[in-house]
């Protein structure tokens, strides 16, 4: 995927402490040197907890053999993840001040992991798989990047099949190279011809030197410089911001999060004891809930509660269907909603909001200023005090605090949100699976792919968290799935009644933008939808993923509809005619009033309803009205 860079890369090492030390070229402990670690943009780093490393040392174990990981990654030392842009989930493991292993989550088959030639010298000699012994006229290609081919096999440790991650050795056993297997162990064992392994790093290895032992104790105290300027930096931008808006009352949004909690400490540390604006969307984790609950005690904190409705999500799920990626109706209902309203409640006259948010998170956070009015919730302002903070200058002062924090951080998550939230990986909906709230969860996602049509892969692989799949998600599926084929059978349609369109409007707090998610009352029959869209503008039709859309205005089979852009009363205009067109297409009594309005003669009568010839229609519009569907059979929406 395409390099993302957020903001300057932060990450140093201190060889002689083991530690990582930010921004500083020397460490604050010892008085050395520091070195850049190279890694993957943006190079958010955190802490690897001891859930991250268990599960690290337990696939290195299941794919190299027993006692590989902890080889890899013993005790005693710091470790970090670096989360990179993919397709799905991918970590790079960061130890003694350098990427060894890297972690990913490929669609349709689970975790693997991916050694550095680095790792692959720390746990060769323990190996006892996925092993290929090269010949010595092998190993300088192999150093130039090149394939190793068949003939230049020389021994093969294991049974592995074609795709599977292996180590390359030399002929003295040494590692030489790591990549992915072309062929299986028994067709290694007697090709003649053909490459056996794609090398994807290659390098002459070296004994690791012995570092020193090391823990976040000693890494707190290498960064004590750094730290003390970015909480200086910190509470100076609160207290400023606070004597500006004196005038108006000032909380700290908390969301259970570590960067909210980071910003609460840094507002306790300026002298301000402001109060904590909590909204409990009704999707968070039990444990999220309960540590709010618990900081509260803790911190003896003026806790103010907002709570999204009991059915908020659930009592509107069987008329919008499952939100996605790209169709997040859950935002406005359980989040934004309930946000605006207690704000509305308790700040009628403004707020001043300390928000943690980081430009490291995404793209849009970064594109965001550090102070900004919220475009939905008149005369609040928002303000970030660790805007420019890594993840790693987070949880250094989190760790030095001594505070609590939310315990699914230790459980494998690195983000804590809506325990469904379609924006998850599919790496992190396997940890969010382990959770009870999950269950019901997932019996609503297959009794709905079965009503709909479905095929269980629709759940399975997590295919319901997009209304429009990405081409590049469905190649992947078919790529390491053999035959994957997403099925959806034809089921008869649903709902009875005149068509009515519910729908969610509002600034979108997920993707910074005005958005409308909205639902018909049944599903759409597509074809005929398609064909009178016309009316409003050029059509493009997915038909085999069973959505149509017009201008940036989407719609699905199943009733969904989906519109973005930057202009509020823009959409608002463009969903209005699009409702309209739907409603002509699926309430048509064949009057023909139309047809004779249209001097380009696109429209006809087809078993009884209009259909339009896209070669002929010009996108007037004069066609539309008047119409006894839309006249007397409409339904107006609801937002």
């Amino acid at each position: 995927m395409a390099e993302v860079r957020l903001g300057k890369m932060h990450l140093r090492w201190c060889d002689q402490c083991s530690v990582p030390v930010l921004e500083d070229v020397k460490c604050a402990r010892c008085g050395n040197g520091t070195h850049q670690v190279e890694m993957t943009p943006p190079g958010d780093a955190r802490p690897a907890f001891q859930h991250d490393i268990d599960f690290v040392r337990n696939q290195v174990d299941r794919q190299f053999g027993e006692g590989t990981g902890e080889t890899l990654l013993p005790d005693g030392s710091v470790y970090l993840f670096n989360k990179v842009p993919a397709l799905d989930r991918m970590d790079e493991v960061i130890a003694d001040g350098e990427v060894v292993i890297t972690m990913r989550y490929d669609l349709g088959i689970g975790w693997r992991a991916l050694p550095r030639v680095k790792a692959a010298a720390r746990i060769v000699r323990k190996a006892s798989k996925n092993l290929v012994w090269a010949d010595q006229g092998a190993v300088e290609p192999i150093l130039g990047n090149q394939s190793l081919m068949a003939p230049g096999v020389n021994k093969v440790v294991g049974d592995f099949q074609k795709g599977e991650e292996v180590i390359v050795l030399d002929p003295e056993g040494n590692a030489l190279a790591t990549g992915v297997a072309r062929m299986s162990s028994e067709e290694m064992r007697n090709a003649e011809r053909g490459a056996a392994v794609k090398v994807r790093w290659a390098e002459r290895s070296v004994p690791s030197a012995e570092r020193p032992k090391a823990d976040w104790n000693i890494a707190i105290e290498a960064n004590a410089r750094v730290m003390e300027r970015r909480v200086r930096e910190g509470v100076e931008f609160i207290l400023k911001l606070a004597e500006e808006h004196a005038d108006i009352p000032q909380v700290v949004s908390f969301s259970g999060g570590k960067d909210s909690l980071a910003t609460l400490l840094l507002t306790r540390e300026a002298g301000l004891n402001l109060p904590v604006f909590f909204i409990d969307t009704g999707l968070e984790f039990p444990e999220t809930v309960a540590y709010v609950h618990r900081l509260k005690d803790e911190l003896k904190l003026d806790l103010v509660l907002g709570k999204a409705g009991e059915d908020a999500f659930f009592g509107n799920l069987e008329f919008f269907g499952p939100p996605g990626k790209d169709y997040r109706w859950c935002c406005k209902t359980n989040k934004l909603g309930p946000t605006v309203k207690a704000i509305v409640e308790h700040y009628p006259d403004g707020v001043l909001s300390f928000i943690g948010q980081r430009r490291y998170e995404s793209e849009q956070r970064s594109a965001k200023p550090r102070v900004w009015r919220n475009p939905w919730t008149p005369g609040q302002i928002g303000a970030s005090p660790i805007q420019d903070w890594t993840s790693l200058h987070v949880w250094l002062y989190t760790f030095k605090s001594g505070v609590s924090y939310n315990p699914w951080y230790e459980n494998g998550l690195d983000r804590i949100g809506c325990f469904l939230c379609p924006a998850s990986d599919m790496g992190d909906l396997d940890v969010a699976r382990s959770s009870p709230t999950y269950d019901r969860w997932d019996t609503f996602l297959r009794a709905y792919a079965e009503k709909k049509g479905l095929g269980p892969e629709w759940v399975e692989h997590g295919l319901w968290r997009w209304k429009r799949v990405p081409p590049s998600v469905m190649e992947e599926l078919k790529r390491n799935i053999p035959g994957f084929e997403l099925v959806r059978k034809d089921v008869p349609r649903t709902g009875e009644g005149n068509l009515r369109l519910k729908m969610q409007d509002g600034f979108s707090p997920c993707t910074l933008g005005f958005s409308i998610e909205g639902a018909f009352s049944r599903d759409l029959d597509l074809e005929r939808v398609s064909s009178v869209l016309n009316m409003v503008g050029e059509v493009d039709v997915g038909a085999d993923e069973g959505w149509c859309s017009v201008g940036n205005v989407t719609m699905f089979r199943e009733g969904a509809l989906i519109a973005k852009g930057a202009d509020q009363e823009k959409i608002k205009r463009d969903v209005e005619k699009v409702r309209r067109a739907v409603v002509k297409a699926e309430e048509c009594v064949g009057c023909g009033v139309c047809i004779a309005r249209c001097k380009e003669g696109a429209l006809v009568l087809m078993q009884g309803k209009v259909r339009v010839e896209a070669t002929r229609c010009i996108h007037c519009g004069d066609c539309f009205e008047p119409c006894p569907a839309i006249s007397f059979g409409d339904a107006a929406f609801d937002f």
